[in-house]
């Protein structure tokens, strides 16, 4: 069997001796693992980092065999980001977050289209960080945890949406969230997709998608990888609490 297909690199580790085991996300055949002969040498080391933009082709003799990969690197992002801790922890995050979270050999179109949009932007603009909270709120989506922001799960309103509920993942009106407001995780505007948001804003709806990804996860997988929280520590003391972004 055999296939060619486009993507980037989600991460790698050693396999044997001279050999590296490398998941890519594709556009057509999902998050997928192949053994890339020679990817364990320094020779390889530039075009073999999370983020890098590949075209690969797996061939192996059954469809349900590991396989082997041939590798082309069409551009590396994460030399345009040394300096750039923030940029870097995002790249990371993402790469980390959709290597743990998708199920492998699923494609997923929609999603890696947004994943590869969002990993160009990454040092192009400061803005970034609000594409990233759109795409985690699209991979719970893609996961089939997709919030539901459209009214409110008590009283039906369109109005005033503050809250989300942790259990549902439905908003909640102000007035809809009664005595129960402080069980009620909050729901920023850059949510709703009300304009410009802060960092402080961005980081309260990385708690809401953060909550529900851990949920999806489970105890199983993992919970929420380490570069996924350390995104969120850089992003909290790079945050000034004013700066739109």
């Amino acid at each position: 069997m055999e296939w060619s297909d486009s993507g980037s690199i989600l991460g790698l580790r050693p396999h044997g001796e001279t050999a590296a085991l490398v998941e890519v996300f594709t556009a057509q055949h999902g998050r997928h693992a192949g053994i890339l002969r020679g990817g364990a040498s320094r020779r390889r080391a530039a075009d073999l980092q999370p983020g890098t933009r590949v075209v690969v082709t797996w061939r192996a003799r059954l469809s349900e065999h590991l396989g082997v990969f041939t590798l082309e690197a069409e551009r590396g992002r994460a030399a345009a980001l040394m300096g750039d801790r923030l940029g870097l922890a995002g790249l990371a995050a993402v790469c980390a977050l959709a290597q743990r979270a998708l199920p492998e050999r699923a494609p997923f179109q929609q999603l890696q289209v947004q994943t590869e949009t969002l990993l160009d932007l990454l040092p192009l603009t400061p803005a970034w960080p609000l594409a990233y909270l759109r795409w985690e709120l699209a991979l719970l989506e893609a996961l089939g945890f997709g919030l539901d922001l459209r009214s409110c799960a008590v009283n039906g309103t369109t109005e005033d949406l503050v809250y989300v509920s942790p259990r549902t993942g439905r908003a909640v009106s102000a007035a809809g969230a009664g005595d129960w407001s402080d069980r009620l995780l909050p729901l920023p505007g850059c949510m709703l997709g009300n304009g410009n948001a802060t960092d402080a804003e961005i980081l309260q709806g990385l708690d809401v998608t953060g909550h529900f990804l851990d949920r999806a996860l489970g105890q199983e997988v993992g919970g929420l990888p380490g570069a996924r929280e350390r995104l969120v520590a850089v992003l909290t003391r790079h945050s000034d609490g004013a700066k739109t972004i």
